[in-house]
């Protein structure tokens, strides 16, 4: 790699260290290359990055973000992945270490909190941004069904009634 190149990389990494809301660091020696692009295609479609980078380029580009207080976590053959949605990288990294055990998770950040392996995992088990807002807008719609029930119900005894007296007539 020329100078130019690990400068552009650096730079890149830092924006995405500044921009991203989670972190996740792990190791992943022995993993073949299909392991790797089988973790990259789980993550890409959970809108994940998945990057493999020097050390010392890394821990160039995370000085002056909110996650430079992990850089201690870059040794050895180091990943990163990371992702807007504070559960995506967690659970994407989270479930593919369960079924592999050559990728250990070291450690990440969100925002300016460290999190060790376990507040990783513990990220990992929380439901995604669009779970959630799909939970509230059930939450939301469910009191709305049932006032528009109860409202109506009223209205519907009011027509029987209406309905049973005019039969009476006829038969009368």
């Amino acid at each position: 790699m020329e100078k130019a190149e690990k400068r552009e990389l650096v730079s890149t990494m830092n924006e995405v260290f500044k921009e991203t809301n989670v972190v996740v660091v792990a190791h992943y020696a022995g993993l073949t290359v299909a392991e790797l692009t089988a973790l990259r295609g789980k993550a890409r479609v959970a809108g994940v990055s998945v990057k493999v980078a020097k050390n010392r380029l890394v821990k160039l580009a995370l000085q002056g973000t909110d996650s430079a207080h992990i850089a201690d976590l870059f040794t050895g053959p180091t990943l990163v992945a990371y992702s807007d949605d504070p559960v995506a990288a967690p659970k994407v990294t989270s479930e593919f270490a369960k079924t592999n055990d050559k990728l250990v998770i070291l450690g990440g950040a969100m925002g300016k909190t460290n999190l060790d392996p376990n507040g990783v995992k513990a990220l990992a088990t929380l439901p995604s941004l669009d779970e959630l807002r799909g939970k509230l807008v059930g939450l939301l719609q469910a009191p709305a069904t049932k006032i528009a029930t109860v409202v109506s119900a009223p209205a519907a005894q009011l027509a029987r009634v209406f309905g049973a007296y005019a039969k009476k007539d006829e038969a009368a």
